[in-house]
């Protein structure tokens, strides 16, 4: 039974190239179809939030005054998530903070802690949505809301339902070729990079190469 770990950032800016840093940080377990645990934590870096930042998420240079340090925050995730995969919306912002906040708490890499983007997942699912923002989503899904947007848990858990909407989905659509199986993280990857006309046959292949002994 895999589990998954579906992870959100606040930062003070777009990337950590540009010098930006994390100040608040979630992950959310998913397992067997629903959420089994939690994690968030604010995180002081020393960096300064930028007022517009400021006023977006909520998240002060006040409150992070008496935050813990970033590393050691790193550090607690990075063992709250050991062996599972990562999914989050528009990966490839996370994904950047996670391997740059990572590597400056000198954690080990972990091979499980690769990246499924459930914005790239819905772009080839839900052609008909109106865009593919995670609220806009939310509310084309009427998923569950989870609390104010641009905080890490909140964000984090409303991820966490899409992605069970998105398997879902998958197993309706694509049942005759699953079978038996389910909507793995691994399928995932594959889906979120292939042609939105040739889904059904990119979970044919995966099928089949699941098949196979090692």
């Amino acid at each position: 039974m895999q589990t998954v770990a579906v992870i959100d950032f606040e930062t003070t800016g777009m990337s950590p190239g540009q010098g930006a840093r994390a100040t608040e940080i979630a992950a959310v377990l998913v397992q067997d179809g629903r959420i089994v645990d939690r994690f968030q934590s604010l995180m002081n870096s020393g960096a300064w939030v930028p007022p517009f930042i400021e006023q977006l998420t909520g998240i002060t240079n006040r409150m992070l005054e008496t935050a813990p340090g970033a590393e050691s925050v790193m550090r607690d995730v990075a063992r709250f998530t050991r062996g599972c995969p990562l999914v989050a919306h528009n990966a490839a912002f996370d994904r950047g903070f996670w391997q740059a906040e990572i590597a400056r708490a000198d954690c080990e890499p972990d091979p499980a802690h690769q990246f499924a983007c459930t914005l790239l997942l819905a772009r080839r699912l839900y052609p008909q949505a109106p865009n593919h923002k995670l609220g806009s989503l939310a509310r084309f899904h009427a998923l569950p809301s989870a609390g104010r947007a641009h905080r890490a848990l909140a964000d984090a858990e409303v991820t966490a339902h899409l992605l069970l909407r998105v398997q879902e989905d998958v197993k309706l659509q694509f049942g005759a070729e699953l079978g038996d199986r389910g909507v793995d993280h691994r399928l995932l990857m594959a889906l979120q990079k292939a042609n939105k006309l040739a889904l059904a046959r990119c979970v044919t292949g995966h099928v089949k190469a699941s098949a196979v002994p090692a």
